[in-house]
């Protein structure tokens, strides 16, 4: 069982620009992930000069390429909760938020011809217990009555047990404008678009210190490599442990890197794959530890979720692995001794409200804190984050957010394990 990532593994590696940083650029992008090589790609075609500092070896080797594979729309908490909090028309313009965030990937999928096997067949939330499929119900019936997403069905255990091969699920709620991809393969076409436009990738690059030039948005950027002085500057890092806490910390306090985790069987097989999960939609569990999965286009079965409240590294990865094997195993009992092939962990980028925070601070433009759902919002920001450094301040669905940082918060979480045992404890008992 390879300690890797399927999408990344499984996908040609970005070469990046082999040339010398150039001295000076319009835009520096800090961060060579979806939303770093979105908004690359954005700004090189309104004709700035762009470039992009990953300290990575490859481009969307964390977050962007340690995913899931899950294109989904939908909020990362409940829809009625948020309105209840900041009123209906936020509530709602965020959500649709999401929903604008699959287009923008279907559409870059279109334009730059990526072949990275989109499909959007929807996303089935589902019940392990029949409470849940009250909240579930009720999820619905208020998005349906805000006219807020139309598209929603609750789906009974009859119907769920015909599409996915288990005894598990009470039912579900199904979102018909989610979709899914291979991770690896989107990020390698989305860097080659970006260059073909004339923005400059640079790996291996990580930036060490940031030296504000004025009082404006102009910086001159300290690498390893050289320094490159920039007009305005996008930070674009995530819950990237690259640069350490030290270096952006006004941001590191107010996001909590948390592991999430993967495995990935060996082929199953066309016709096995195709009884287990008829509809080959992206799935989630109703949980706070929950679980998540979806096949692939060579018919493996992808099984993620929250195995351990813990830093990815190799140790940690290969015991979340086994706790996820066991997982698999009581989801899919049929499929206990199919041999796994990947095993790897990655970080959440997760704020307080679970949801993304997006502007300008000190004369440096951000967009990050997807809380898990980022696949398709980081994309999207990416192209939003440029219109915004364009000068159109109305292109960010997350502006005008106070963002207050998380008490007791200043470098490594400490406190993930109590967290942890808080969730596991809400699960049972709910």
């Amino acid at each position: 069982m390879k300690l890797d990532s399927y999408w990344t593994d499984s996908a040609p590696a970005f070469a990046g620009h082999r040339a010398g940083l150039p001295a000076r650029a319009d835009v520096a992008v800090i961060g060579g992930g979806f939303t770093g090589l979105s908004a690359a790609l954005a700004l090189a075609r309104r004709g700035a000069s762009v470039v992009v500092l990953e300290a990575g070896e490859r481009v969307a080797a964390e977050a962007s390429g340690r995913n899931g594979g899950h294109v989904n729309n939908g909020l990362a908490v409940d829809y009625a909760d948020v309105a209840a909090k900041v009123g209906m028309a936020r509530a709602r313009a965020w959500y649709h938020a999401y929903d604008d965030a699959v287009d923008t990937v279907e559409r870059l999928v279109r334009e730059e011809a990526i072949d990275c096997d989109f499909l959007r067949h929807g996303k089935l939330k589902l019940a392990t217990r029949p409470n849940q499929m009250a909240a579930l119900q009720r999820s619905a019936e208020r998005l349906m009555a805000d006219g807020v997403d139309t598209d929603v069905e609750i789906l009974d255990a009859a119907r769920v047990h015909a599409e996915v091969q288990s005894e598990r699920f009470h039912g579900g709620l199904l979102y018909k404008r989610s979709g899914q991809m291979h991770m690896g393969r989107f990020a390698q076409g989305l860097a080659a678009a970006a260059e073909r436009q004339g923005a400059q990738i640079h790996t291996a690059t990580p930036v060490q210190r940031l030296e504000r030039l004025g009082g404006g948005h102009a910086h001159r950027l300290h690498t390893a490599r050289g320094t490159v002085e920039a007009q305005q500057v996008l930070l674009a890092t995530g819950a990237s442990r690259h640069g350490g806490y030290g270096s952006f910390g006004w941001l590191r306090r107010r996001i909590v890197p948390i592991g999430s985790f993967i495995v990935v069987t060996e082929p199953l097989g066309a016709g096995r794959a195709q009884a287990l999960l008829a509809a080959r939609r992206t799935y989630v569990t109703v949980a706070n530890i929950h679980h998540y999965f979806r096949l692939t286009a060579d018919h493996r079965l992808v099984f993620g979720g929250r195995a351990r409240f813990a830093v990815s590294s190799p140790q940690s990865d290969a015991a979340s692995g086994e706790i996820l094997r066991a997982g698999l195993a009581e989801t899919f009992p049929q499929l206990r001794d199919v041999r796994l092939d990947y095993c790897w962990g990655g970080l959440v980028d997760m704020t307080q409200d679970r949801l993304p925070h997006a502007g300008e601070r000190d004369g440096l433009y951000y967009s990050m804190g997807y809380s898990g759902h980022g696949t398709q919002m980081s994309v999207h920001m990416g192209q939003r984050m440029a219109a915004v450094m364009a000068g159109d301040a109305e292109a960010n669905p997350w502006r005008d957010r106070d963002w207050r940082a998380i008490p007791g918060h200043f470098g490594p979480p400490w406190f993930l394990p109590a967290v942890g045992l808080y969730y596991r404890l809400k699960d049972r008992l709910g």
